[in-house]
């Protein structure tokens, strides 16, 4: 086996102009480790977060990144050799995963790259039914939705929050999903709904023929109507995009409702959903093999479905970037690896 591969690398932080195709080392394995033959890439926040150098982050919770750094964290692909003390997994075997993270936040993970050195505990069988393309964008993106909805899978402490963030009922449950069309709103609107929940999902309207194919209950354009003024009695609403606006939808909940914010970072409104009695919870997805095998399931049955924003080959991953930058993405963005 060649002593270099291909892999998409950054020797700074900056804009997508940054992300440059070249060669580099192919990666080692160690014991418990699987090196993995790449077909597919799926794009993530975390990846131009990483590449613009974490800003949005307090300064103490930036990790150090050492340069050249390769992004990425989900990744479809076939076994290419294993390393001691992995007997589940053999060469040619097609898998899927979330490579190291949280853990590789500071590009450890290195998925934009021909191969992929991955711990065998973070991988999954892929689904015979869908593609390379369609499982290497679900790891973050489901595994959130399944973290925060249906099980945790670790007892990791998490860093938002003072207690453990827990699911909650959804059977017959009434829940908005806001942004429902993106990477982890589609697949929250989906689980949700597979639970027995009444699901109304927060799009632009040219999102609302796919979210209603997904199974959607109910559907509201928030271009043309603002989501908190017309959705009411709420038990849960999951924000797929959170942030600093994610109280406003505190008064579309029931008292002992609950707000997941997927991204909690800037909310502000704690002492408000206090008085309300809505618990607002959120926690940090973990890579999680198990997990993604049970999902796999899933995704094989057709239960869940994939869907695909766009896709770029992996020499083009600037123009992947840039694709992102611009909002308003359906699904996931992938790239494709020769």
């Amino acid at each position: 086996m060649s002593s270099t591969m291909k892999a998409v690398r950054q020797h700074g932080f900056g804009g997508p102009e940054m992300l440059v195709y070249e060669d580099a080392p192919m990666p080692k394995i160690g014991a418990g480790e699987v090196l993995v033959k790449t077909r597919a890439v799926g794009l993530n926040p975390p990846d131009w977060y990483l590449r613009e150098g974490y800003k949005m982050l307090p300064p103490e919770w930036q990790p150090e990144v050492s340069f050249p750094v390769i992004l990425g964290t989900d990744i479809s692909g076939e076994v290419a050799a294993i390393g001691e003390d992995v007997s589940e997994f053999a060469v040619g075997d097609d898998v899927y995963a979330m490579v190291r993270f949280p853990d590789g936040l500071a590009g450890n993970s290195r998925a934009y790259a021909q191969y992929v050195s991955v711990p065998a505990r973070e991988l999954a069988p892929k689904p015979a039914a869908i593609s390379h393309q369609q499982a290497a964008a679900a790891p973050m993106s489901v595994l959130t939705a399944w973290q925060f909805l249906i099980d945790l899978g670790h007892d990791a402490p998490n860093p938002l929050q003072e207690f453990a963030h827990k699911p909650v009922p959804l059977a017959g449950k009434k829940v908005l999903v806001n942004g429902a069309a993106g990477g982890v709103g589609h697949f929250a609107l989906q689980i949700a709904k597979r639970e027995g929940a009444h699901v109304i999902a927060v799009a632009s309207g040219r999102h609302e023929a796919l979210l209603r194919d997904l199974g959607t209950d109910e559907f509201i354009d928030y271009t043309k109507t603002t989501p908190e003024d017309v959705a009411h009695d709420l038990d849960l609403v999951i924000d797929a995009l959170g942030g600093p606006t994610t109280g406003r939808f505190l008064r579309s909940l029931k008292r002992g409702g609950a707000l997941f914010p997927i991204y909690p970072l800037g909310f502000a409104d704690g002492a408000e959903a206090e008085k309300r009695g809505i618990s607002v919870s959120a926690t940090q997805v973990r890579s999680s093999g198990a997990q993604l095998a049970e999902i796999g399931n899933l995704l094989n049955d057709g239960s869940i479905r994939v869907v695909i924003d766009s896709s770029f080959a992996l020499e083009d991953a600037a123009k992947a970037h840039e694709r992102a930058a611009k909002g308003h993405i359906q699904g996931k963005i992938v790239l494709d690896v020769k």
